[in-house]
């Protein structure tokens, strides 16, 4: 995961983190960066699920029919609640 980092280099790293930012600002900055990956994946998840479902196209059977697109999920699909906002 981290190349040839051994452990004595981590060690290194670990320690200039600590005297350039402090021990109180580490949980902070950890905890931001974690969102950072969290959000980069979700982009990404929503880029690949854009990329493979097929979009209704004008001639859907259902849009010609008149009717309105479905703002209900299926019976079938899981529902999931919005996640909280932390900022």
């Amino acid at each position: 995961m981290f190349g040839n980092l051994g452990f004595g280099e981590l060690m290194i790293i670990l320690v200039i983190v600590l005297v350039l930012f402090g021990a109180k600002r580490i949980p902070e900055i950890s905890a931001s960066f974690g969102k950072g990956i969290r959000e980069f994946k979700k982009n990404v998840n929503d880029v690949e699920r854009s990329i493979t479902e097929p979009e209704p196209t004008r001639y859907d059977s259902r849009l010609a029919a008149g009717e309105p697109a479905r703002t209900q999920p299926a019976p079938n699909e899981e529902v999931r609640p919005e996640p909280k906002r932390l900022i």
